[in-house]
């Protein structure tokens, strides 16, 4: 038997202090204006990083910078939580600098996805704290916005239950299966593999999505994973979006999710394909380090989390 224990951060309340910075890419200050908005409007009050409108080559400020404010919120008690502005690339690359003594005596929330999974991995493997795979910066625009994407992440910061459920796939799997759900984007997971942010997948539910990648370079990634483990002791797998894939001038001859499938066919977990989460306007919330149930029958999938501690 083991037991699956993940610190919850304290949910948020009105008059919590959050802030907002970008460890990766950069963003146009203008373009966080209705995210502070929605932050506002929640009762919280935003303290906006000197990263956030700032760039320097791919990223918004040097590895120093980045690294130096993230660790100032990191360490920042009457910090509750820290907003990502945005994913793309970056966070490798200060996550070693970076000391958790702090964030692991007053745990605070984590929100972001994409390139933010390598932080999402770092806190859950390591020092086993619960974090937010939620969408960033600019999707809280009007243009890009899914307002059920953005509720649920207010929902879970501030302690409301969730039940995620969306229609049923043709190469789904059918089944029920319980345990800490995981992953995040796959190229980060695959590269993240054999160091300390490496994500242990036993037992547990995984999510995976990714964007803007060559057919053939997904087919490697999952083909990583497989070899290295990550998906013969599954208890359940999560399939979101693969936006914005590319192919070769000669075509790979097979989708996304046919590669999936051909890398879990000797398993029996329930697989949930079209899952509402990935880089794309409904990318709904989830608890990573959260326990869930997931529900894959003839008609919907279905993932509710129950717990933050359980035996399994």
């Amino acid at each position: 038997m083991h037991e699956f224990q993940y610190t919850i951060p304290p949910f948020l309340k009105q008059g919590d202090r959050v802030a907002i910075t970008c460890p990766a890419g950069a963003v146009v200050r203008d373009e966080m204006n209705e995210m502070i908005e929605t932050l506002t409007h929640w009762g919280l009050e935003v303290v906006v990083g000197k990263t956030v409108g700032r760039h320097f080559g791919k990223f918004s400020a040097p590895d120093t910078t980045r690294a130096a404010e993230l660790q100032c919120y990191l360490d920042d008690e009457l910090i509750k939580a820290i907003f990502f502005g945005r994913g793309g690339y970056g966070v490798v690359r200060i996550i070693d600098t970076l000391r958790f003594d702090a964030f692991c005596a007053s745990p605070k929330w984590l929100v972001g996805y994409s390139d933010i999974t390598c932080l999402h991995a770092q806190v859950q493997h390591q020092y086993r704290i619960a974090s937010l795979h939620a969408h960033m910066g600019v999707a809280y625009r009007q243009q890009q916005r899914d307002d059920e994407s953005t509720q649920s992440i207010y929902d879970i910061l501030f302690g409301k239950s969730r039940v995620e459920c969306w229609e049923a796939h043709p190469l789904n799997r059918v089944g029920q299966a319980s345990g800490i759900l995981c992953g995040g984007n796959l190229a980060m997971l695959s590269d993240m593999i054999g160091t300390p942010s490496d994500t242990d997948t036993v037992s547990k539910i995984l999510c995976i999505e990714d964007i803007g990648e060559y057919k053939y370079n997904i087919d490697r990634m999952l083909w990583q994973l497989k070899r290295a483990d990550k998906l013969n002791r599954l208890a359940g797998l999560v399939v979101g979006g693969f936006t914005d894939t590319q192919d070769n001038e000669i075509p790979f001859g097979m989708s996304e999710y046919e590669m999936v499938c051909e890398k879990i066919k000797e398993f029996s977990f329930p697989v949930a394909f079209d899952a509402p989460v990935g880089h794309q306007p409904r990318n709904h919330a989830l608890l990573m380090g959260g326990y869930y149930t997931l529900t894959v029958d003839a008609h919907q999938s279905q993932l509710q989390y129950l717990s933050a501690q359980r035996k399994a």
